[in-house]
């Protein structure tokens, strides 16, 4: 298919590299346009200098980028310019407001949206194996499906236009509770004289055992934290989803306090570390 990418960040250039390789025709665009050139260079295809250029008459478009207003923007240029009857993806972890504004958007002008948020990080996009929260009308979800399978593992529609978004939040929910769990339980640990990697060979084939143990608990005992999803991404993520429950009257206690944690660790200087940088925050005795 003729397939357009804009967003060429951490997530999105490997994502565009693999509907390269699966054969798809594909142009790209970023505001920085070196990202783009590079792209090209390594994966072929073509540039836009706009994006209205780069996704001209193509069937398809995913974007991957920072907020609500950046994914207004690109639709506002995209949607006249794509092929009539395309599909907008957008990977961005955004509001279900706006997906829900921007599939009636699409609609009004012969074109779909579809709010595809990812989970899997920057290692899920590399190697092709992201999970996708899809919400949508059903048709547009299956037609982009061979599209998204390019970088997904699993693409699952949740619902109607913004259920991805909302899935997406309660990813985030689980996500924030564990990765705290993690930090106090490698935390407690640490103090109590234990040897880590004998704490985590006992307990990581049982209950305790989750993606954030078996992937995290190693390099956070070290201090490094420079492994893709950022605490500014999450802090993003996490306020989306505290707007979200104001509004659903959820009570998302640990979620609010999790929250907290990471606006302590924004504080220390690590915006750009990853989540399970949550650790730094809590003093150790060990030397």
């Amino acid at each position: 298919m003729k397939v357009a990418f804009v967003g060429l960040g951490v997530m999105g250039f490997p994502m565009a590299g693999h509907l390269a390789k699966a054969g798809h025709e594909v142009s790209v665009f970023n505001r920085s346009p070196g990202k783009a050139q590079a792209w090209v260079a390594e994966h072929g295809g073509r540039m836009g200098a706009t994006i209205a250029e780069a996704v001209r008459d193509c069937e398809v478009v995913c974007l991957c980028v920072g907020n609500d207003d950046d994914v207004r923007q690109v639709l506002e240029q995209a949607l006249p310019a794509m092929a009539a009857g395309g599909v907008v993806v957008d990977h961005t972890t955004a509001s279900a407001k706006l997906a829900r504004e921007a599939a009636e958007q699409a609609a009004a002008v012969g074109r779909s949206f579809v709010d595809a948020p990812v989970s899997g990080g920057q290692a899920g996009a590399v190697n092709g194996a992201l999970a996708v929260m899809a919400g949508g009308d059903e048709a547009a979800v299956e037609r982009v499906r061979p599209v998204i399978g390019a970088y997904a593992k699993a693409i699952q529609r949740i619902g109607g236009p913004g259920a991805g978004q909302l899935a997406k939040m309660v990813n985030q929910i689980c996500n924030a509770g564990v990765v705290q769990g993690v930090a106090e339980g490698l935390h407690f640990a640490k103090n109590a004289g234990l040897d880590a990697d004998l704490v985590l060979a006992a307990i990581s084939k049982g209950a305790a055992q989750s993606w954030q143990m078996e992937n995290r608990w190693k390099t956070m005992s070290e201090g490094q934290y420079d492994f893709g999803f950022a605490v500014d991404w999450m802090r993003k993520d996490l306020g989306l989803t505290l707007d979200e429950a104001r509004a659903n009257g959820s009570s998302l206690q640990l979620t609010a306090l999790v929250d907290q944690f990471y606006a302590e660790v924004q504080q220390m200087g690590g915006r750009r570390w990853d989540t399970s940088s949550l650790l730094a925050r809590l003093p150790s005795k060990a030397p």
